[in-house]
């Protein structure tokens, strides 16, 4: 069997070998979905679930892992590294990039498959800078009602320290058909 032969054969390329280019969302062949998603701590029953959503690729390029989702509590991780802002600091954007995964995913588990989300307010207050380790960020329900989900989410350092606290609020859609 010849070398081109044998990349042929072999599983698809994993994400992290994607390259990401801006105004481009990568194409993901079934199985590079299916790895993303167990990258990211999605298994195919929370993607069920979630009606068939799955881990967008803002949140594979950041390095979001989840660690646990549901509609009341939703906790995951972010690196430091590469989401930096120039002076080196995690970026603002990052802070809310995280608050929005989390506290979008916890709606969506509290709407159903059958049920669409859609984030309708979002805002964070910085308490600390981070320059290096793993963020952890801890969405909680402050409200879990038919029309609306407010969460607030509070991201801290590897030490627990809090580095900021955002709030989010998502609109719950009606069912489809």
């Amino acid at each position: 069997m010849t070398d081109h032969a044998e990349r042929a054969d072999a599983a698809p390329a994993p994400t992290s070998d994607l390259v990401y280019r801006p105004g481009v969302t990568p194409g993901l062949t079934d199985a590079q979905l299916e790895a993303a998603c167990a990258a990211a701590g999605l298994t195919p029953e929370l993607v069920a679930a979630l009606g068939g959503a799955n881990v967008s690729p803002l949140a594979q390029k950041m390095g979001i892992r989840f660690l646990e989702l549901t509609p009341e509590r939703a906790v995951a991780t972010m690196p430091v590294a590469g989401n930096e802002q120039p002076a080196g600091l995690l970026h603002g954007g990052a802070h809310l990039v995280l608050a929005e995964s989390l506290g979008s995913m916890a709606a969506k588990l509290h709407a159903g498959p059958e049920r669409g989300v859609v984030g309708i307010e979002i805002g964070a207050t910085h308490h600390r800078a981070a320059r290096s380790g793993l963020v952890t960020g801890t969405a909680t329900a402050i409200h879990l009602g038919g029309t609306l989900t407010t969460h607030e989410v509070v991201m801290t350092d590897e030490q627990g320290r809090r580095l900021s606290t955002a709030r989010i609020t998502n609109m719950v859609l009606r069912g489809r058909g």
